[in-house]
């Protein structure tokens, strides 16, 4: 398997692509990666991948633009660096809440990211929790969508807490498909904070459908944290209700603005995040947890590599 696999990170997050170079035993593919003074991006690949099947791990996180221009880049280097495959690995894919038309005279950009990837040479996408499933139509390649719930559940369920003491809770209607994934492992019971919308910025929770949860411990679930102004929200109404502990789980430690101090500030005992995408020593607090996703990326590329099913990790 190794002697043709290359694996090749750009600035993004390198630490991720180490470890699942790790994970599979083999070295990252060396790459160059500068910046002229306009800021032009420049990079040279400083090995040989003729005839390789290459795997480029590039989360477009912020800075956004500054990363897609960088992965854009780097699939045109393999490309006419003859490489025979080139598979794009990105954890976290930036631009994925425009993803329709939800008002007159506005892009969809999400889909056009994703003709640019696949423009630019790309012949297939692992990507990671998608902020909607359907953006794996908008690339004419195929899509490995993978899914960090078994990472995240395999955490909550080493805390070993009861069972029938653990309520899900669905921070909104839109997550609730992915909190009744979470309640088959983990929970007794599904509750749903009621969100409303007030603009493009702002949301206002103030109902809780089911319950009594009372004394219960509440686990939350998104696919990722931005602003923290929904989640938080969502959990200021389960802490009124007067839950024992409050925990949250997300795939995307997004973190922007004041997500940090307010994610510290809120009445939850530990909030459980994956390392789709860095972050920086600001951005961490007393009772954040990472969970690596290595493992489940670099399983997803070991069968790719092999042609082998990948199915299974979908689940």
């Amino acid at each position: 398997m190794h002697e043709h696999l290359t694996i090749i990170s750009g600035r993004a997050h390198p630490k991720l692509a180490g470890e699942i170079a790790s994970y599979l035993g083999i070295e990252l593919g060396r790459v160059d990666i500068w910046n002229f003074p306009d800021g032009e991006i420049g990079l040279k690949l400083e090995e040989n991948i003729r005839g390789r099947d290459v795997f480029i791990v590039q989360p477009t996180c912020p800075p956004v633009n500054e990363n897609v221009m960088e992965l854009l880049i780097l699939i045109d280097a393999c490309k006419r660096a003859s490489a025979d495959r080139i598979t794009t690995v990105i954890p976290y894919f930036g631009y994925a809440r425009q993803d329709r038309k939800d008002a007159g005279r506005v892009p969809i950009t999400a889909k056009m990211v994703a003709n640019l990837i696949v423009e630019a040479g790309a012949d297939r996408v692992l990507a990671m929790d998608l902020h909607a499933a359907q953006i794996q139509g908008f690339f004419d390649v195929p899509v490995d969508h993978l899914y960090a719930a078994p990472i995240l559940d395999e955490y909550f369920a080493g805390l070993n807490l009861p069972r029938e003491q653990v309520v899900i809770v669905s921070p909104d209607e839109g997550s609730i498909k992915r909190s009744l994934h979470h309640l088959e492992r983990l929970g007794s019971a599904l509750c749903i904070v009621d969100k409303r919308r007030s603009s493009a910025t702002e949301t206002k929770q103030a109902n809780l459908i089911g319950g009594p949860i009372k004394g219960k411990i509440a686990l939350l679930f998104d696919d990722m944290i931005t602003t923290a102004g929904s989640i938080v929200g969502a959990v200021n109404v389960v802490h009124s209700h007067q839950t024992s502990r409050i925990y949250i789980g997300a795939t995307h430690p997004v973190f922007c603005g004041k997500a940090t101090g307010l994610l510290r500030e809120a009445p939850i005992h530990e909030v459980v995040v994956t390392n789709s995408i860095p972050l920086s020593e600001k951005q961490t607090f007393p009772n954040l947890k990472v969970v690596s996703v290595a493992p489940l990326l670099g399983e997803a590329i070991k069968r790719i590599h092999r042609n082998e099913s990948v199915s299974y990790l979908f689940d």
